[in-house]
């Protein structure tokens, strides 16, 4: 056999079992909705009194903590339901979200709201520190095994 099939056939094997032979622990995850109960349309008077918050806040979105607080919209469903769902939540550790909207501004200087949101049809009320511009609140949460949110 020459060598170079000899390398390739090394090269194969150890591809084999890396890709086999997993670095650390599997990660578990579900499916989780999220559910803002809030207007899904912009407080004018909010903008003109927040015109920097509000322009920060841009479209409401979530910010969530799995995926490193990336900033990811939220969709309208009616007039006053903002939703999105994720397929990745990693289960039993504790996570945070931060979701931000505009007509939040009147009473928060950057938009996070702490109010009315949901993880499947479970209120969530433990605030917490997340990062943003600074420290903004969130709220977090922890799905078990048995996909059930407790506080």
């Amino acid at each position: 056999m020459s060598r170079g099939r000899v390398a390739a056939l090394l090269l194969v094997s150890a591809v084999a079992c890396i890709s086999s032979d997993p670095i650390g622990p599997t990660v578990q995850v579900t499916v989780v909705e999220f559910v803002y109960q809030a207007s899904t349309s912009i407080d004018p008077d909010v903008v003109a009194a927040h015109s920097a918050c509000a322009i920060g806040a841009g479209q409401t979105h979530i910010h969530p903590s799995w995926l490193n607080f990336s900033r990811i919209n939220m969709r309208a469903v009616g007039v006053d339901r903002w939703e999105i769902t994720f397929r990745d939540v990693p289960i039993d550790v504790l996570q945070s979200i931060r979701i931000s909207d505009p007509n939040v501004c009147a009473d928060n200087p950057t938009g996070a709201a702490t109010q009315n949101v949901s993880a499947n049809a479970v209120l969530l009320t433990n605030v917490v520190d997340t990062p943003g511009s600074g420290v903004e609140p969130g709220l977090s949460f922890t799905f078990y095994d048995n996909f059930q949110e407790k506080p």
